[in-house]
């Protein structure tokens, strides 16, 4: 036992160094969460688990990778989670819980016309994701709707700050994590690197949640389901200079630092912001890739520092 705990450390300490992710243009002075964060913690080195066979199995090994994300519109609204930077100056507004008890009080820096996935439409997940750009404070809401203000959950972080939300509580996300970190953002692939691992969807969850995770959002037991929190990765040797630009940064990106369950969705859908600046023909490419790609990684030595 005490080789095994040596050879494990040793494989953690071997893990690549982090790197800062490339902050929000309209909020540069403030990090998305500290290098140390788990977010930003590359995988690549880490060992694998040893059911990651089974779990891949369990999300869809023959399912494509989906980037749910892309420039232009998707019946009628942007395609993604969009992001509204505000700052100090922005009016607070009092927010009508649903889920009260696991949800931060507020007030929320809520602004008019304040962008919220699908649309003022939707009838969808309508998260919201707003940044003070002044305070580095993240505001996170699900399910927002306006006049009065109501949402399904809320969650408020700091992003120069590790802390994790209370054991059991849920977020703006099922599995109780911020989904600002997990984004895939169009300034980031124009820059030619993720420095974060990614968002994703799996169509059936566990009755369970591992670290950074806080939160199951499913009753179902089966020890191959994949809990909230758990990361997974693109193989080391999986070809990938075939693919365009913009693909090809995903992909590197999922190789090193991988990805993370965050909802219960359609399997293998990466999360990403709205911009037109994507070239959805090469976002679509990224169906070439199937869930047997990926592997489990094994991030039981993951704190955050």
């Amino acid at each position: 036992m005490r080789l095994l705990a040596v050879v494990a450390t040793a494989l953690f300490l071997a893990a690549p160094a982090a790197a800062a992710p490339l902050p929000l243009p309209a909020a540069p002075g403030c990090p998305l969460f500290p290098e140390t964060n788990v977010w930003n913690k590359p995988v690549s080195k880490l060992p694998l688990r040893s059911n990651s066979r089974k779990v891949v199995r369990a999300i869809g090994a023959g399912l494509p990778v989906h980037a749910d994300f892309g420039s232009g519109l998707w019946e009628g609204a942007p395609i993604g989670i969009p992001i509204t930077v505000v700052d100090s100056s922005q009016a607070t507004s009092a927010v009508d819980f649903h889920y009260d008890d696991e949800s931060d009080a507020g007030p929320y820096p809520i602004p008019n016309g304040v962008a919220i996935e699908g649309g003022d439409d939707s009838d969808g997940d309508r998260h919201a994701i707003i940044v003070d750009s002044d305070s580095c404070t993240l505001y996170e809401l699900f399910a927002l709707y306006p006049s009065p203000w109501s949402a399904g959950s809320g969650a408020i972080w700091t992003l120069t700050s590790n802390a994790l939300r209370p054991r059991g509580w849920t977020s703006a996300d099922a599995a109780g994590l911020p989904i600002l970190p997990g984004l895939v953002r169009y300034e980031e692939v124009a820059a030619g690197h993720i420095d974060h691992a990614i968002r994703f969807t799996v169509s059936r969850s566990r009755h369970a949640y591992v670290y950074p995770a806080r939160h199951f959002a499913s009753s179902l037991t089966s020890k191959a389901l994949p809990p909230m929190g758990l990361r997974l990765r693109l193989r080391a040797n999986y070809p990938v200079s075939h693919f365009p630009h913009q693909a090809q940064v995903v992909l590197k990106a999922l190789k090193r630092y991988g990805m993370i369950v965050a909802d219960n969705g359609s399997s293998w859908y990466l999360t990403g912001a709205p911009d037109p600046g994507w070239n959805n023909d090469q976002l679509h490419t990224l169906g070439k890739v199937k869930g047997s790609d990926f592997r489990v990684v094994d991030t039981r030595g993951f704190t955050n520092g």
